[in-house]
């Protein structure tokens, strides 16, 4: 019977208590297994820990933000004069997209 497995070579390390808990903490927080971890590692590949749940409904919610800053600042340059209610909307749109970044965090 062939082995059709890609990885075919097995590593043992020894850890402490404390080791092993912190490689599942590092493993978990890069949203991988200990062993995709592990492989990431050695080959050297840059791991970051998995962004928040809640960071895509940001990406989505800052999005909106910016477009609708954009709007604004394409109504001010078509007019070539800007109100003070367009300028307060804009702050208050940068003010509220800076607050959704500072709780996510």
């Amino acid at each position: 019977m062939r082995d059709t497995r890609k990885r075919n070579r097995h590593v043992s390390v020894w850890l402490n208590d404390a080791e092993l808990d912190h490689l599942r903490r590092q493993a978990v927080a890069a949203g991988l297994g200990m062993d995709p971890f592990l492989r990431s590692l050695i080959l050297g590949v840059e791991l970051r820990p998995r962004p928040p749940d809640t960071y895509a409904a940001l990406l989505r919610e800052l999005s909106a933000i910016g477009n609708n800053i954009n709007q604004i600042a394409h109504t001010v340059n078509a007019q070539k004069y800007a109100a003070d209610s367009q300028v307060d909307r804009a702050v208050a749109l940068v003010q509220r997209a800076w607050r959704l970044v500072k709780d996510s965090f």
